[in-house]
């Protein structure tokens, strides 16, 4: 998973999860909903959906992307951002444009790592 960091290093606490999406898109909707609401619930932060075929929501998904995420002319979707109180804005996770299943992986492995445990405490405290 990209984006993680160690424990220890985590910034300050969680503010806002943040998905840039599609909804034609099958890693997104319902996969990519779905566990962002969870993982938003799990953090006890609020969740952004940013849609980039929505004019209106473009260009923050786009803003987002290009400064935190995995840029490039046609990004992968979803890319899954953390923004934490501090102003730090954390990626965990991008689709694969291979099929559904790997994105599918890649929730399962961050909704049980080590990572969320430690980010869930910082959302605690």
């Amino acid at each position: 998973m990209s984006g993680h960091m160690a424990a220890k290093q985590l910034p300050s606490s969680p503010r806002r999860l943040t998905i840039v999406l599609a909804q034609w898109c099958p890693h997104c909707v319902p996969l990519s909903v779905k566990e962002g609401r969870s993982l938003a619930r799990r953090l006890r932060v609020p969740l952004r959906i940013l849609d980039i075929d929505r004019r209106g929501q473009l260009p923050a998904a786009d803003r987002i992307v290009r400064k935190h995420g995995d840029d490039s002319p046609d990004y992968l979707i979803p890319q899954v951002f953390l923004e934490w109180t501090d102003g730090t804005v954390q990626p965990l996770l991008t689709g694969f444009s291979e099929q559904v299943s790997r994105t599918a992986r890649a929730w399962h492995d961050l909704l049980r790592s080590d990572w969320l445990r430690a980010a869930r405490r910082a959302a605690r405290a």
